[in-house]
């Protein structure tokens, strides 16, 4: 045992090690430019994994130059070469699979099986924008007057700012630089200071397939604002794409309308997980588990409110619970952990504010409810029942372990109470009856919707929400379209001069 413990210790040193701790610009990995660092801690001891170059402003304006100065030549690089270096990465980042895994889990705390299945999302990103690149069509048809032509092309937008967050760390990645690159697009990534070793790691696996130096740019810092702000005044920058918070959404696209840029907002969540009394209970059980749990809870797409036929909310809540107290809390490097440590202290506590003051207006808590003692930010699995509709749970990410069940008596009720919050990104419907559920998704304001399913996130499917949740989709077709614009060309008609000969 002591001797697979220290094979175990000494792979995550050495994967540590090969990960770039400087900044990316211009095909270079290089210190900030004023010397400093910041530190990346693992969430499941709070012990320093690694210590990164953090850019400042200075190094911002450095990125943003490569990045104009290689984009008159990306956007001529042909679809095929382009999409070429995307499989490549696609089969780079396969290859490094095991140890893409453990650096998401070292540096987020999702356990190992979580952090291969986002290798395998991840890297879809790659294949599908990979095969997207050459299938950007554009159109040339007649004018309906049959006097001229219309030609219509699409042109990559330019170098772009692309702001990752912290709870996939490779698939936000992914998502973002692939169909930037499918569609001849410069960038500058900055990924966030909680989880940068994955990004950095993708960063130069994205070189090794063959990206040339200035089209990807890597500036992790310990301040956001230091790159943000600098490169939003900047006019060579066209496009913003964010993955947060919607306060610090708003920011930015208040910021971004100086220059008027292309905007992509993958903002908060607050998704309803309705279950309606012809449910079958047992899928919609393994389906609530799959869209709270997954990552923790730590997700925009998270199931956040339990709204369930009160007839059946009981039988429900108790199967729920069942399920959710035989869930193993550990450090996520350990096979037999199935719930890693939320982020940081910091929300940790916010979690369990928001669970204890639920507990105060009358909710009960049917297991969990709790922080786990020990080091590291775990939280006890925890299902609540009789939560109120007021209750502040049920009102915000609660982004954390934790599911707040709630009762409807009727289909227009349970629309309202989904339809009653700012957000509308997911959501997930549970019933036998399709035509149900045909009727409910076309009444309730969310972005995406899964019928009986608590898992709906896919490469080729357009992710966004409607709402405070944000703008743009990623992913599917309308991911690339995000990257580029749209350019009209007259044409005078082809045909005149032989017309004019045969009058």
């Amino acid at each position: 045992m002591a001797e697979t413990a220290t094979l175990t210790i000494d792979r995550e040193k050495s994967l540590l090690a090969s990960v770039p701790t400087g900044l990316l610009i211009n095909g270079e990995w290089r210190d900030a430019s004023d010397g400093g660092t910041f530190d990346v801690h693992d969430p499941s001891t709070g012990e320093v994994l690694a210590t990164l170059a953090s850019a400042t402003s200075e190094d911002a304006i450095a990125a943003l130059n490569a990045a104009d100065a290689a984009q008159a030549s990306w956007a001529r690089t042909a679809p095929r070469t382009r999409a070429e270096i995307l499989r490549r990465a696609f089969d780079l980042v396969s290859e490094r699979a095991e140890d893409f895994a453990l650096l998401m889990t070292l540096e987020m705390g999702k356990p190992l099986a979580e952090a291969r299945g986002e290798v395998t999302y991840g890297a879809e990103f790659l294949r599908w924008f990979s095969e997207e690149t050459v299938r950007d069509y554009g159109r040339y048809l007649t004018t309906p007057e049959g006097k001229s032509k219309i030609l219509i092309q699409h042109k990559p937008v330019g170098p772009c700012l692309l702001i990752t967050p912290w709870n996939f760390p490779l698939a936000m990645a992914t998502r973002k630089v692939a169909p930037a690159v499918a569609a001849g697009c410069t960038m500058v990534l900055k990924p966030a200071k909680l989880t940068p070793l994955t990004a950095q790691y993708f960063a130069q696996t994205m070189l090794d397939a063959g990206l040339p130096a200035g089209v990807l740019n890597v500036v992790s810092s310990s301040s956001a604002s230091e790159i943000s702000g600098p490169l939003l005044k900047d006019s060579r920058l066209r496009k913003v794409s964010f993955t947060g918070s919607t306060p610090v959404g708003k920011r930015l696209m208040a910021d971004a309308a100086q220059n008027v840029l292309r905007t992509s907002m993958e903002l908060g969540g607050n998704a309803p997980f309705i279950v309606f009394e012809d449910a079958d209970l047992d899928a919609a059980v393994e389906g609530a588990m799959a869209a709270k749990m997954r990552n923790m809870g730590e997700a925009c797409t998270a199931a956040n409110r339990f709204l369930v036929h009160e007839s059946v909310a009981q039988e429900f809540t108790r199967k729920f619970a069942a399920t959710m107290r035989t869930l193993v809390t550990g450090r996520g490097i350990d096979p037999a952990t199935q719930v890693g440590p939320l982020i940081d202290a910091g929300a940790r506590d916010d979690v369990h504010a928001l669970v204890r003051a639920a507990v105060d207006a009358g909710a009960v808590a049917v297991t969990g409810g709790a922080p786990v003692d020990g080091p590291g930010y775990f939280y006890q699995p925890t299902v609540l029942a009789s939560v109120p509709n007021n209750a502040a749970i049920l009102g915000q990410e609660i982004f954390g372990p934790v599911a707040p069940v709630t009762t409807f008596a009727t289909e227009a009720d349970a629309i309202k109470l989904a339809n009653a919050s700012e957000y509308g990104l997911a959501s997930y419907l549970y019933s036998s009856d399709f035509n149900r559920l045909l009727r409910v998704a076309e009444q309730i304001e969310f972005g995406m919707v899964g019928f009986n399913a608590g898992i709906i996130s896919n490469a080729a499917a357009p992710f966004g929400g409607v709402k405070q949740s944000g703008l743009g989709r990623e992913g599917g077709s309308e991911g690339i379209a995000e990257y580029t614009t749209t350019q009209y060309i007259g044409i005078a008609n082809p045909y005149a001069a032989q017309e004019g000969r045969n009058s």
